[in-house]
């Protein structure tokens, strides 16, 4: 799935194939826009190496998809194109750019210790005999012994 494709999608369904919701996700393309260093294709002038085959949101939808689906880095570099290796690269570095950002950290565990949000269940788990067959002469057949000379 690219993001040609995808784009076009209702919220509902674009959520349910993302992960995310569409404010998300361009939240996540904004972010990821701003901390990635600038590319010397987006320089005047300056122009090393071949342009980058894939756009800010085909990559993140690669990482979306890796998270989502747990899908290999194989399956995904053949749907775009690209080498498995290149594959790991754009999704680590992007993981990276996002980590960087602290938009998408989730409450670490001092945070949810002192919020004493947890909600105690008991649960009884009682001794029950366990029904096994029965172990008799009727159930059972027996070999006859041989004599062995």
């Amino acid at each position: 799935m690219k993001w040609e494709d995808i784009k076009s999608y209702k919220a509902p369904v674009f959520k349910r194939l993302t992960g995310v919701s569409k404010e998300t996700f361009s939240v996540m393309i904004s972010e990821a826009t701003r901390l990635d260093p600038a590319s010397l294709h987006k320089i005047q002038g300056s122009k090393r190496g071949p342009k980058p085959k894939l756009s800010i949101e085909d990559k993140l939808l690669m990482m979306l998809m890796y998270y989502r689906e747990y899908r290999t880095f194989l399956h995904i570099s053949s749907d775009y194109g690209i080498s498995e290796a290149q594959c790991w690269r754009i999704i680590t570095s992007l993981e990276q750019l996002l980590i960087k950002s602290k938009l998408f950290h989730l409450p670490g565990k001092k945070v949810l210790l002192q919020a004493n949000s947890f909600e105690v269940v008991l649960v009884d788990v009682a001794e029950s005999p366990i029904e096994r067959p029965k172990k008799n002469k009727e159930n059972t057949t027996q070999e006859k012994r041989k004599s062995i000379r």
